[in-house]
């Protein structure tokens, strides 16, 4: 069978789109977050932004910024070996809602992937449950 090419995540935050969206454009924001620890080195398209997960760096590509509304990156899949040119690709639009904000994901890129790699999609369906609840509690001020 093959491997899905889309994951979908709609959020209601009870937060305004400015914090959110400096949760998912500074590296304080994203640290909280999006792995353990983050740092951005300039956030314009073809700027990098750099997360770390137990460790492990991950470079992320962005490809659009649209304060305060749309963020659009690609990175590396899991399974995949390093300068492997294939990424998958993450946009995050966020909108007000009343007083708070609805926050959409869409990761596509997954149906270039071979079917032996189907763990690299079941993972990240999982990783961005984990990463989006995190947002959450960031948002929050809980841990």
């Amino acid at each position: 069978m093959p491997i899905p090419d889309r994951i979908e995540r709609t959020l209601d935050l009870a937060h305004p789109i400015e914090k959110v969206w400096a949760a998912l454009t500074t590296a304080d924001g994203l640290g909280g977050w999006l792995g353990d620890k983050a740092e951005i080195d300039d956030l314009r398209p073809g700027g990098r932004i750099r997360v770390c997960w137990d460790g492990t760096w991950s470079v992320l590509r962005i490809e659009t910024v649209e304060p305060p509304r749309r963020l659009c990156f690609t990175w590396p899949v899991d399974g995949l070996p390093p300068g492997d040119p294939r990424r998958t690709h993450v946009e995050i639009v966020i909108r007000p809602v009343g007083d708070g904000t609805r926050l959409s994901l869409t990761e596509t890129g997954f149906a270039q992937l071979p079917d032996e790699l189907s763990a690299a999609y079941q993972g990240n369906v999982e990783g961005w449950r984990k990463e989006l609840d995190k947002l959450v509690r960031h948002l929050d001020g809980r841990r």
